[in-house]
């Protein structure tokens, strides 16, 4: 019988952010490695937020048309992010899915973090491919 522990499907390779990186530099981040946010780890490896599209757009808002967005990744931020575990269940983070709005969701294992699992994750997970 196949697994179903978000160990196996997330993605462990995960684009992290200083949380005093200049945000404009973390817009380009997320645009050149074509993801749609990324979570944000303060200097002792703790994971403190996630910078989500929706935070860079309110940014862009912010800043207006002829402006360059300005401040820093802690400012915008999500902080304190709903996690899962590794152990967890893909039964019951695909629940979380489907009641929630979040596209991902950060993995940590005692207070770090290891991985990250996406919708689309869940997705080839329950549908075997």
């Amino acid at each position: 019988m196949k697994s179903l522990l978000v160990k196996d499907y997330m993605t462990g390779k995960v684009i992290s952010l200083d949380p005093n990186l200049e945000i404009s530099g973390a817009i380009k981040m997320l645009i050149d490695h074509d993801i749609s946010g990324a979570t944000v780890i303060d200097q002792h490896g703790r994971l403190v937020g996630i910078l989500t599209e929706r935070d860079c757009i309110r940014v862009a808002m912010h800043a207006g048309f002829d402006e360059n967005p300005y401040g820093l990744v802690r400012e915008y931020m999500s902080k304190d992010p709903k996690t899962v575990s590794p152990e967890q269940s893909i039964l019951t983070v695909a629940e979380k899915f489907i009641s929630g709005t979040f596209r991902r969701y950060p993995v940590v294992d005692q207070g770090r973090l290891v991985g990250i699992i996406s919708r689309r994750d869940v997705m080839r997970a329950l549908g075997g491919a």
